[in-house]
């Protein structure tokens, strides 16, 4: 357990892209999958590609047959990133808040709220969860996170979208109905202290020519959210997500890609554990930044 947590420390003050790769042992079949006992499965991460690709080739996805409104199942190791390409410009109000999130230290996002455990919030709950599992009853639709080991309740029972809702959320107030083959979401009544995103990956200049990119990307709390699921076969679901935030953005920032489904997987618990997290950040993670004695980390 303690190994878990360590990797789950450096996932923090690093960029994410490594993790996946490293947790899932490469390069092919012949490396045994790590499970907890007969009947188990693993998580969608802990798989290398060639696991994966063998695992979606025994379960036909590309031929199997599949109900439309269907879209149970674990999906994706490692979320659908926002599409920067299609970030919109900010709001002078937006840009203000862009510029409030600069990190204090070079190198690492030193103002990240998931520095200290706190929730990450949605739609970043999504982005870069390790596997996502939708699950449908009556009424409601269960999304299940691996990050957090947590879940969303989208309500399916005809109930509409509090117009001032009492309480703001992190992961906000869901409802969900199906327009043909097409699962709709809509969110509002965010908890505006969550970033979407962190800014690793994007290029800004300062007036001094100076590259930065240590920022986060933020949202009002009259940010909502529109989201639409197509399964396009059994292994497949088109992902389509709508960030519509006027105070922040001029315009809605769309991101669409396809999940794709991990037939042999489970979620597995991934913890932020705060106690473990902020003695990393003590002893590994500010001491390399170089950043003075004192420096804290988180928002």
């Amino acid at each position: 357990m303690r190994k878990s947590a360590l990797a789950t420390a450096v996932l923090f003050g690093t960029s994410l892209a490594w993790l996946p790769a490293a947790l899932a042992q490469t390069p092919g079949l012949e490396v045994p999958l790590s499970l907890p006992g007969p009947g188990w499965k693993t998580c969608p991460r802990c798989e290398n590609q060639a696991h994966i690709a063998d695992d979606r080739k025994k379960a036909n996805v590309d031929t199997r047959q599949f109900d439309a409104h269907d879209i149970s199942g674990v999906w994706g190791d490692n979320g659908i990133r926002l599409n920067l390409d299609t970030l919109p410009p900010f709001t002078p109000y937006g840009k203000k808040l862009f510029d409030a999130t600069k990190s204090t230290v070079r190198g690492i996002n030193s103002k990240d709220p998931i520095n200290i455990c706190d929730p990450l919030g949605y739609p970043r709950l999504f982005t870069y969860n390790y596997g996502i599992e939708f699950i449908q009853l009556p009424g409601r639709t269960l999304e299940f996170f691996e990050y957090g080991h947590t879940w969303r309740t989208i309500w399916t029972d005809g109930r509409k979208l509090p117009a001032d809702p009492p309480v703001a959320r992190y992961l906000g107030y869901a409802v969900g109905k199906w327009d043909g083959d097409t699962f709709i979401i809509e969110s509002t009544g965010f908890d505006e202290r969550p970033w979407l995103a962190d800014g690793v990956g994007v290029t800004y200049y300062s007036h001094k020519g100076e590259y930065e990119d240590n920022h986060g990307f933020p949202h009002s709390a009259d940010m909502k959210v529109v989201e639409s699921y197509k399964r396009l076969n059994y292994g497949k679901l088109q992902s389509t997500l709508t960030i519509d935030d006027p105070k922040v953005y001029t315009k809605p920032w769309v991101t669409m890609d396809v999940a794709t489904l991990r037939p042999n997987a489970e979620l597995s618990e991934y913890f932020c554990v705060p106690s473990e997290q902020i003695a990393f950040n003590s002893k590994a993670i500010i001491p390399t930044t170089g950043a003075p004695k004192g420096t804290t980390l988180g928002h």
